[in-house]
């Protein structure tokens, strides 16, 4: 019987989702209601199991093939500035502060180029389900803590403050530590990103419904209606009319993904002018339940 869900397994057959040389999944049939599992049942289980096994990897390869050309068409835009400065600075007759702020150029466009293969690629891992979460219970009070110090020196740069509201009688979440930090960190930096010296980022914890619920708020320049409703496509950046906003648009979308695949949820409020927070909520529940699900 299930710790979580009181179900009992009373029988269960199952076939492995599989295609070419490859196991997709397992589909599994529970508690047959009259008599045993026999033959037939296998036959027909086996034949949806193919029929599903395809349908699966068609939709992969589709989806990738749409990340693929975004991902193509969004290094088109570093690249070409990495062509022109390279062709600047070939001219003897450049000025100094001109080199200087054409390798600046280059500098900025080879981060930038990095930032996007690093999120295509842990995107692609998340949406093709080839990421291996590490399922144990997690203290989210302690990784927030941790979390806070990778970015304060880029709040400190900026002048921005970072606080926090966390519920110390808060049950731990199940899951994987090192993904849901990725989260986090994702969620962090974008608040830091569209903030204005003097602003306040805080992370909050709390219990509620059953829920934990993290809430990453800033006090800085807050998300139109029109942006929100694009937020967490694929490498939508609000305001891009702001010069000093870069990113590579897929943070918010791998925030998403986590969340989903930590059965969570993530949503956004805000006003444009008065700041921007984000909610991430996620399953609570008691060391004890965390562990006896890993077992099962």
């Amino acid at each position: 019987m299930d710790a979580l869900t009181r179900f009992e397994t009373q029988s269960i057959l199952g076939v492995p989702l599989r295609t070419k040389d490859k196991v997709l999944g397992v589909i599994e049939s529970v508690n047959k209601v009259e008599g045993i599992f026999t033959d037939e049942d296998v036959q027909i289980l086996q034949t949806l199991a193919a029929q599903a096994a395809i349908a699966i990897e068609n939709s992969q390869l589709f989806m990738q093939s749409d990340l693929i050309a975004e991902i193509v068409h969004e290094l088109r835009t570093p690249l070409a500035a990495l062509t022109a400065a390279s062709h600047l600075l070939q001219r003897p007759e450049l000025p100094e502060d001109q080199r200087t702020k054409l390798g600046q150029t280059i500098l900025n466009e080879v981060q930038r180029l990095n930032g996007l293969t690093t999120d295509f690629l842990e995107l692609s891992r998340l949406e093709s389900g080839r990421m291996h979460f590490k399922r144990e219970p997690v203290h989210l009070g302690g990784l927030v803590q941790e979390s806070l110090e990778l970015v304060r020196a880029q709040a400190e740069s900026k002048e921005i403050g970072l606080e926090t509201e966390i519920d110390t009688s808060l049950m731990p979440v199940h899951g994987d530590r090192k993904i849901l930090k990725q989260l986090l960190l994702n969620l962090l930096t974008n608040a830091i990103k569209y903030s204005n010296p003097g602003d306040v980022v805080t992370v909050s914890l709390r219990t509620e419904d059953h829920e934990v619920q993290m809430e990453v708020r800033d006090t800085g320049r807050g998300i139109s209606a029109e942006d929100q409703e694009r937020l967490f496509q694929r490498f939508y950046r609000a305001g891009d009319g702001e010069d000093d906003v870069q990113g590579t648009g897929l943070g918010l979308v791998i925030a998403k993904r986590i969340a989903e695949s930590h059965e969570g949820t993530i949503t956004v409020e805000s006003t444009l002018g008065e700041g921007a927070a984000f909610t991430v909520r996620l399953p609570a529940g008691s060391s004890t339940e965390a562990t006896t699900r890993l077992r099962n």
